[in-house]
């Protein structure tokens, strides 16, 4: 399918999700009419002189869905599928992802249409640069104005070029580094926001699986991820952080794929040792005891507990949708399940973890760097130490209590203060517990079909009411 074609059919998908939970809102029509537009869309071509000397132009967007908040947020991606319904469809996404975590963005997406895999660091940077100073010109780009992250394509290093490149063309000096986030450490980013995504896909669907009633519907004995076999469609930065987390946590990672393949073993995979015998050798084929597929769309249909697909929109349509065997889908991608095909799962039992739910990590982590960069201090440095002298304090009125010292280890534990990482996952999972009661409360009180529908019913709700309180609605 070209190109164009597939990101108008997935923009159909998010309007008409978008459709069914508006229906359960108590919003003027009005104002589900503006809620559904996108506010702006920017379409940029700009030239680029290539390593070999040749001027290339450039093909770039960036959609604005809501401005019912400021700055509106979403990340930029590089990649030959980027079109202008790929991310009007995504910044569509990013509204409703950042009012189901009640997180004070609006929604909005930009996209490359290039391929970084085919491209030295030095021409993508150049193209990154440019980039920005496109976007800083028409004022698609600020600390106040709209914030991009890192998508699929593109990570910390570009995001350090877009901060240093607004810092010198920008209007706002004090604030740049707000600008974007999903910075490195080491350039004003914030501890865990590289994982976030990952992470926070296996923390929501933990909070999912917390509900006995959501268990036994799927005729599971227990709840937690213990023993249950995940596979995991795609080992970019959201899959493998996924995978690890679901490891971590005494599920058996039985599938992964990457673009040239994949790999299903029954009795478990070690990611780690996945990504080092690729590296290796250049594909997954070969991995000790895993069956090899050169077609690693075939991952997705063979049997398992929970399905997470990771990688791009669409990888279950109505073509494949009858032939998945997973019992729990997590959307850690974007649109990675079609209307269809939600449609085919959903009459068949899956339950099926939302995308504006279930990859709300990034954004939520995002909004502490956001955080950060305009109070110029991190999380830690105003409380570390004094939560430090105040345990030391507890450690000696226990001691006195007892009659004896403690254990040299127990007193290191007690006395240990919070760094800014546990500052951050601790709100990170806090944050999706308490979103997923909300949506949970929602499904009930309305007695919808699904969280997908539920999530959506919640976020319009909050969005539509954020513009009636602002008068934003004559």
């Amino acid at each position: 399918m070209p190109n164009n074609s597939r990101g108008h059919r997935f923009h159909e998908d998010v309007n008409e999700y978008f459709a069914e939970g508006a229906r359960h809102t108590s919003l003027p029509v009005g104002i589900l009419r503006q809620l559904e537009a996108c506010n702006a869309v920017y379409r940029i071509a700009f030239p680029v002189v290539g390593d070999d000397g040749e001027v290339q132009v450039i093909e770039a967007y960036r959609a604005e869905h809501s401005q019912h908040r400021l700055p509106t947020k979403g990340g930029i991606r590089y990649s030959l599928s980027v079109s202008e319904g790929e991310v009007m469809a995504l910044a569509a996404l990013m509204t409703w992802k950042c009012a189901v975590v009640n997180v004070p963005f609006g929604g909005a997406k930009g996209g490359v249409r290039i391929d970084p895999k085919a491209h030295s660091p030095a021409f993508l940077e150049r193209v990154t640069r440019r980039l920005t100073a496109e976007l800083v010109k028409k004022q698609f780009i600020g600390p106040d104005v709209d914030v991009p992250a890192p998508d699929v394509g593109t990570g910390p290093r570009e995001m350090g070029w877009i901060a240093d490149t607004y810092k010198h063309h920008g209007p706002d000096r004090l604030n740049a580094l707000g600008c974007v986030t999903g910075k490195s450490i080491s350039n004003h980013g914030v501890a865990g926001r590289v994982e976030a995504t990952g992470l926070g896909a296996i923390l929501a669907l933990e909070r999912v699986l917390d509900e006995p009633e959501e268990v036994r519907s799927l005729g599971w004995n227990g709840a937690g991820l213990d023993g249950r076999q995940v596979i995991v469609q795609g080992l970019g930065n959201v899959g493998i952080h996924a995978a690890r987390a679901a490891r971590e946590r005494g599920a058996l990672v039985t599938g992964l794929s990457v673009s040239d393949g994949a790999l299903f073993a029954p009795g478990g995979l070690d990611p780690d040792a996945v990504l080092a015998h690729r590296e290796e050798a250049g594909t997954l084929d070969g991995f000790p005891g895993a069956r090899f597929f050169a077609e690693p769309d075939a991952l997705l249909e063979q049997a398992c507990d929970v399905l997470i697909p990771a990688a791009l929109e669409h990888a279950i349509t109505g073509s494949n949708a009858a032939r998945i065997q997973a019992r729990v889908i997590v959307e850690a991608a974007n649109g990675p399940v079609d209307r269809q095909a939600n449609g085919i799962l959903r009459d068949a039992g899956c339950l099926i973890v939302p995308d504006i739910y279930a990859n709300a990590g990034g954004v939520i982590v995002s909004y502490f760097e956001w955080i950060k960069n305009l109070s110029h201090v991190s999380f830690e440095r105003m409380t570390r130490r004094y939560q430090q002298a105040s345990n030391e304090k507890l450690v000696r009125i226990l001691e006195k209590l007892a009659g004896r010292a403690p254990d040299a280890a127990d007193v290191a534990l007690l006395c240990e203060a919070p760094n800014e990482i546990d500052f951050v996952r601790t709100a990170l999972e806090n944050t999706l517990a308490i979103s997923c009661d909300n949506v949970r409360e929602t499904r009930n009180r309305h007695s919808l079909p699904d969280l997908r529908t539920a999530a959506y019913t919640m976020a319009i709700q909050r969005v539509g009411e954020a513009y009636l309180e602002a008068g934003i609605y004559p």
